[in-house]
């Protein structure tokens, strides 16, 4: 969509206030062209022609943090994604022949979540809906939405601030785990107390991207852990060699055959999953569906996501 606004300056081009907003979520340049699926020299030329237009410059280079907004550069990033988010409504409403239900979206999460839930939902939810294509991103950190690296974000806390539409979408268990050669090989355990001695493999505590991850200290005073991984998959697979305990999901190891869990009434952790996006969003049809659809998603699988089953279920039609 080719637009321009008329200012004292010149004409406004909302192709260039496009990459204006790239640049300022990569903070490169490069960043902003492989987003944009374009060169280097294209974005740099049209930062420029959008400068010279506003009579202002936008950003700062540094060689250590990029490109970084000016005080002019921070006051147009606002209008500029609230101009994006009313360009994209306007496209979904006037001239999309789908009723919304048409368009791409991303969907950060964390990671044993993003891959082991999100990704099986989402390839149902896909079937039913063939104009629409998401990218799951399962990281061991937070996504910034207000960077757009994701469109909706499941988060273990809740966010304090920001224009976002937030809601719980469940709560979740996590319990001990062990194989059955492991616990055969290893000083019996029958209460909490002969936890003691025990090898554990659990997160990097001062590179734990939230404190809701720090349960092993809380649970087991003392407790022994010379592995250490910032991924809880990792942690899963280095369970399953048979070698030390480990605290994890129970959507994630309970449906494992080879797990065992150790003390299922004794320890355990609850803990809960947010789902938020910009408000700016929330009239874009394909976001508030997937949304609700996760939702329905998370309540059906209750049982799963509190160990009390091992299935995951489905819902029946969308």
């Amino acid at each position: 969509m080719n637009m321009q606004i008329s200012t004292t300056q010149g004409h406004l081009n909302w192709d260039d206030m496009r990459f204006f907003l790239e640049v300022a979520r990569a903070r490169t340049a490069s960043g902003a062209a492989r987003r944009l699926g374009v060169d280097y020299t294209t974005v740099a030329r049209r930062i420029r022609a959008l400068e010279q237009s506003l009579g202002a410059m936008l950003f700062e280079k540094s060689r250590t943090a990029g490109f970084v907004l000016t005080v002019e550069g921070q006051r147009l990033v606002g209008h500029a994604e609230s101009l994006e988010s009313t360009l994209l409504v306007a496209c979904e409403q006037v001239f999309g022949t789908t009723g919304g239900h048409a368009g791409h979206l991303r969907i950060g999460c964390t990671e044993a979540f993003g891959s082991c839930f999100i990704a099986a939902q989402m390839s149902h939810f896909l079937e039913h809906y063939p104009h629409i294509s998401a990218d799951i991103l399962p990281v061991p950190h937070f996504v910034n939405l207000s960077r757009r690296e994701a469109d909706i974000a499941i988060t273990l806390e809740r966010p304090e601030r920001g224009p976002y539409v937030c809601s719980r979408l469940c709560d979740f268990r996590l319990r001990l785990y062990a194989t059955p050669e492991y616990l055969a090989n290893h000083p019996p355990i029958g209460c909490r107390e002969d936890l003691a001695g025990h090898p554990f493999v659990t997160y990097v505590e001062d590179l734990a991207f939230s404190f809701k991850l720090l349960y092993l200290s809380d649970l087991m005073l003392g407790a022994h852990s010379r592995l250490r991984s910032t991924s809880v998959v990792a942690q899963y697979h280095a369970a399953l060699e048979g070698r030390a305990l480990a605290i994890l999901p129970c959507f994630l190891a309970g449906p494992d055959p080879r797990l065992c869990e150790v003390l299922p009434d004794q320890v355990e952790v609850t803990r809960q999953f947010w789902l938020y996006y910009c408000e700016d969003l929330r009239n874009l049809k394909r976001i508030t569906l997937v949304a609700d659809y996760l939702r329905s998603c998370a309540k059906l699988n209750r049982p799963l996501l509190m160990g009390e089953s091992h299935e995951m279920a489905y819902l029946p039609s969308i």
